[in-house]
């Protein structure tokens, strides 16, 4: 890539760059700047036979998998981009249209439909006989789902973009308040809260289990968190670019994408890494596991299949990245693409089954991925040494890898170093240059030489 710095070449001396500094520069709301067009991101959910999603040409469908043929569809007048609730015959869609509608999954009809105060990005938690739901607005909504009144609002600090989760009687959420919320289910009262460095934003529910909840934060970390205390047992470091995706969990192993393109597994009890994959973008989906097998999506447009070990078994390209998690039913494997098709792999053969076509077939227009982030040259490394027998002064350069950095507090780092020398090199990458899809590839210890 080109990093455009020939113009600082220069004969007077030798100059190695070891270390990119990635600063945060605003709110993370990539998620809110999608334009129209017929994508999909919505997780597909299947019921006797019947696939249920929606689409940014805001559809919701349902696709008998037998006939392939729509038994329904229904039209909101907002993109429809996350999994819908689904509880004894209705499905519960939230909407960018700030809607959330009961549906009867049967003919599609609405039952009713509740207003909050903007856009919905969070998959409607059914528990008893309430509905619990995240807006835009900085709330968490508690609605009786049989008539969609609303029981209880609760007020956070900023938005709500992530899914709440039922634990016993618990519901935890994040916002981009940076807080992990833990609240009474019946009356809305808080419990306790968590604090992050990072906006807390999840396109999938975070795994709870036995106590605890796994859950990621843009401050590049991935927690476990006592769900009766409120206390940390461990946090991982994921990398660069922040986490804004939900993990799974199969057998004690936490199964995580992050930003920066990779797929971690990490032990459930310790918070170590036990294996990683990377692919070739941000990895923007949660991850399903059937069967042995790892299935998940990346940016880079491929689905990949991969083996509990964290090896590749296959992969299939669709023309589109891959932003929905995987369904299975029966040896198919169900997913959506930006490209605004659901398709349909058959998991025996590898083989694309059918797919199907949303109204608009235009993709959606979306932010860069990065466009929130800047890169900085963080430290030249360069050191003076004195040669007593010699007049001129001989110059060394150090190596220092990422790991010998310590965090000093959401997005700044500080060296362990110090330089000694008689130039003092500073530079900052203009963000015009960093605008790339490839940008999460010069965080990796990447290097720079300025040689006479």
């Amino acid at each position: 890539m080109d990093f455009g710095f020939e113009s600082l070449e220069t004969s007077d001396f030798d100059v190695k760059l070891e270390d990119l500094e990635v600063k945060q520069t605003r709110k993370f709301d990539r998620m809110w700047r999608c334009g129209e067009g017929g994508s999909i991101h919505c997780v597909p959910i299947i019921r006797e036979g019947v696939v249920y999603f929606g689409s940014a040409d805001n559809y919701a469908y349902a696709i008998d998998l037998e006939t392939k043929e729509v038994v329904w569809k229904f039209r909101t007048s907002g993109q429809v981009f996350y999994e819908f609730g689904f509880d004894n015959g209705v499905l519960y869609v939230g909407n960018y249209d700030g809607h959330v509608y009961a549906l009867d999954s049967k003919t599609g009809e609405q039952i009713w439909s509740f207003r909050a105060g903007d856009q919905i990005l969070s998959i409607p938690c059914i528990h008893m006989e309430m509905v619990y739901f995240g807006s835009k607005d900085g709330n968490l909504y508690c609605l009786n789902k049989h008539t969609g009144k609303e029981a209880w609002r609760f007020r956070t600090g900023d938005e709500v973009a992530t899914s709440p989760v039922l634990y016993k009687s618990r519901i935890l959420f994040g916002s981009l308040d940076k807080n992990l919320y833990c609240i009474d289910a019946k009356t809305g009262g808080e419990i306790w809260r968590f604090a992050t460095g990072g906006e807390i934003v999840s396109d999938g529910k975070f795994p709870a289990h036995e106590g605890v909840i796994y859950f990621s934060s843009f401050d590049n970390y991935l927690y476990a968190v006592n769900i009766e205390t409120g206390k940390e047992i461990w946090r991982f470091r994921t990398g660069k670019y922040g986490n804004s995706f939900g993990s799974s969990m199969l057998r004690g192993v936490i199964y995580h994408g992050s930003r920066d393109g990779i797929l971690y597994a990490i032990d459930s009890k310790t918070g170590n890494k036990i294996w990683e994959f990377r692919t070739g973008g941000l990895v923007a989906t949660g991850v399903l596991i059937h069967d042995n097998r790892i299935y998940f999506g990346s940016e880079d447009k491929n689905l990949y299949c991969l083996d509990l070990n964290g090896n590749e078994v296959w992969r299939f390209q669709s023309s589109g990245p891959i932003w929905s998690p995987a369904a299975v039913w029966k040896d198919l494997l169900l997913f959506g693409s930006w490209d605004c098709h659901l398709y349909v792999v058959d998991t025996r053969t590898r083989e694309e089954a059918w797919r199907f076509a949303t109204n608009n077939p235009t993709p959606c227009p979306t932010a860069s991925a990065y466009d929130m982030f800047k890169v900085e040259i963080s430290k030249s490394g360069i050191t003076d040494e004195m040669e007593t027998k010699d007049k001129y002064k001989s110059k060394k350069v150090e190596t220092v890898s990422l790991s010998e950095y310590h965090m000093k507090s959401e997005y700044e780092m500080t060296s362990e170093y110090k330089q000694t020398s008689d130039y003092d090199t500073s530079f900052v990458m203009f963000e015009g240059v960093m605008e790339s899809e490839n940008l999460p590839e010069l965080g990796f210890e990447a290097l720079l030489s300025v040689k006479n």
